[in-house]
């Protein structure tokens, strides 16, 4: 009998979930792109880089800093071929040149692009509508990626609409500019831990940020910590953001961000082992139910561990073998 691979008997005629890193780390000078650049190729391909052409870029330099992006990223510097852009937000004259520049230089190996700060669900659909253009434009073989930052009123209010827009892979809850919107209302300590999660407006935002998303088969990503230099803080925010809220990634931005991300983020070993060994003998019985530890397993755990291994991959945790060669190993 022929082995199928979860992929093909899990998930058929459905939109996979996206598998990708649980750490994304911000960058936005030349210098701090190359450094990360540095980190992924020692830590391993745990986490993207996005290259920040919004805040990165000097007033009047728009151009030059999206053009030295794509060179950086069009180097052998750029090895896992695991980065994406920030772009400019949509008030900004700068969001198409900065489309233009980076898909005609780096269209087929940009991992995705990200718009700031709409404020509707029109707002967004045109800049995806803008960048699916100029994709086929320039007959760019993949669908790229498009992750939206729900940071606005406007935002949250069409999160749902905007969350099933075509390309759109990860929606990012951006807490500073969201508290920033609240004219005080929200103190500035719940940009930090434990209010950035008390508060009962960043809670009920946070939960509906998440809500669309997974509804919808988009990854939800889970806004940055401001301390840059305790990594359990880091580490906490992370795991608090996972657990208690159901973020399934989050930003970096500073380089020992991504390794306490990463921690915090991953699933429990424990758990990774047995779910691979439930999808191994899952896999020998074609799919069917099993019996596992004196429990019941069927489609719908198969396809709860399928994501968690694939997720424990990404995250740089050691497999056992045999679930590497059947699950992995192309």
């Amino acid at each position: 009998m022929k082995l199928v691979h979860p992929n093909e008997a899990l998930f058929q005629g459905e939109k996979p979930f996206p598998a990708i890193p649980c750490c994304e780390h911000f960058a936005g000078s030349e210098k701090l792109i190359t450094k990360a650049l540095s980190f992924q190729e020692e830590l391993g391909p745990i986490f993207d880089i996005t290259c920040d052409c919004e805040d990165g870029a000097a007033a009047g330099q728009e151009k030059e800093h999206a053009e030295m992006i794509v060179k950086v990223l069009s180097s052998e510097l750029n090895k896992h071929k695991m980065a994406g852009v920030r772009i400019h937000d949509y008030t900004h004259p700068s969001w198409k040149k900065d489309v233009d520049i980076i898909l005609s230089g780096i269209g087929e190996i940009v991992s995705y692009i990200t718009i700031p700060k709409s404020t509707t669900f029109s707002q967004v659909d045109e800049m995806v509508g803008y960048i699916k253009n100029k994709s086929n434009e320039l007959k760019i073989t993949k669908k790229i990626p498009i992750h939206i930052l729900i940071e606005t009123h406007g935002a949250l209010k069409d999160v749902q609409q905007i969350a099933t827009i075509d390309w759109v892979q990860v929606l990012d809850f951006g807490l500073m500019d969201f508290v920033s919107g609240h004219h005080g209302a929200i103190p500035a300590s719940a940009m930090r831990s434990p209010g950035q999660f008390d508060h009962k407006l960043l809670s009920r935002a946070k939960s509906e940020v998440v809500a669309a998303a997974i509804g919808n088969g988009v990854i939800p990503a889970h806004n940055v910590t401001l301390d840059l230099k305790n990594t359990v803080v880091t580490h906490n925010d992370a795991k608090r953001a996972r657990e208690e809220f159901g973020f399934l990634r989050m930003w970096s931005i500073y380089p020992t961000q991504i390794k306490a991300i990463v921690d915090g983020m991953k699933p429990d070993y424990s758990e990774v082992i047995d779910g691979a060994k439930i999808l191994l003998e899952a896999q020998k019985s074609n799919w069917g139910p099993i019996q596992y530890a004196g429990e019941l397993h069927d489609r719908a755990t198969y396809r709860y561990f399928w994501e968690m291994l694939q997720t424990a991959k990404l995250s740089g945790m050691a497999l056992p073998d045999d679930a590497v060669n059947a699950f992995f190993v192309k």
